[in-house]
């Protein structure tokens, strides 16, 4: 039976030697979402305007939400509602489609010498893609409602870094699951649907009870939807000791994901 090494080294180097076959199979993945639609990758810019208008007028319109204590306008509550949205979309984007990965791609899993490790990572660069798109949206109407972002803006990407390491972690383990447990998928979309309430999405933490800050607090995508919403629209930097740390347990989390993917992996063929 052939030895998938479980090291941290060979998660980044299997990422750098397949890095060819990653860009063709993002571009695939992102092409073939829109393929023989009238708009094609139209409705990529389309969506994030959608979402900002529906998600602004039902709760700063019908349930006249303001954001704790800051007096905005309709619009630009809706701005700070898709600043924490555009961060959320691209872990349900990943979580939602890791169960079925390696099932949908049984075809791969029988030949050797593909590295079924990459799957997570396109899923990913594809949601990257969208959450470009949904950044430029934005931007755009940020600058014409309100002007230029703050310089601080800049540590958007920074910021992401350790949530792409966190969702690549849990993809790994959710994709190995679900060749394993088919029940896997219904209890994604549960979870899903929980963490986007869960997430001090639509509210700040500041607005519920201190009693409940530490909890909520425990769910991974509370801090860089706080620091995102800080970085690009309040003009706050994100505290450095804080991100590092964020980032060293994500960075844990993507090597536990990526070592659970390669011991589990072998059972794969027999399985399906």
């Amino acid at each position: 039976m052939k030895h998938y090494s479980t090291s941290p080294i060979e998660m980044i180097a299997s990422l750098l030697r397949h890095r060819g076959l990653l860009r063709m199979m993002v571009r695939r993945e992102v092409a073939g979402r829109y393929r023989g639609s009238f708009l094609g990758m139209v409705w990529s810019l389309f969506n994030p305007l959608i979402m900002l208008a529906v998600y602004t007028f039902v709760f700063s319109v019908v349930f006249a939400a303001r954001w704790g204590g800051h007096d905005g306008s309709t619009m630009e509550f809706g701005l700070i509602l898709f600043a924490g949205l555009m961060v959320f979309n691209i872990f349900s984007e990943c979580f939602g489609r890791a169960p079925s990965l390696v099932l949908d791609n049984v075809n791969y899993v029988k030949k050797v010498v593909f590295p079924l490790e990459i799957l997570p990572v396109v899923v990913l660069g594809a949601a990257l893609f969208h959450l470009i798109v949904s950044l430029v949206v934005w931007l755009v109407a940020h600058g014409v409602l309100i002007g230029a972002p703050p310089v601080t803006a800049l540590w958007f990407p920074v910021i992401l870094f350790p949530l792409c390491l966190f969702i690549m972690g849990l993809c790994w383990v959710v994709a190995s699951l679900g060749v394993y447990l088919r029940d896997v998928s219904q209890i994604v979309g549960i979870l899903t649907t929980v963490m986007l309430f869960m997430s001090a999405i639509f509210y700040p933490v500041s607005a519920l009870p201190e009693t409940y800050h530490t909890i909520i607090r425990l769910n991974p995508l509370v801090l860089p939807i706080e620091m995102v919403r800080d970085a690009i629209y309040f003009g706050h930097a994100p505290g450095l000791r804080v991100l590092g740390l964020y980032t060293l347990g994500t960075g844990a989390a993507a090597w536990f994901g990526f070592a659970w993917f390669q011991l589990t992996r072998r059972g794969f063929a027999d399985a399906l």
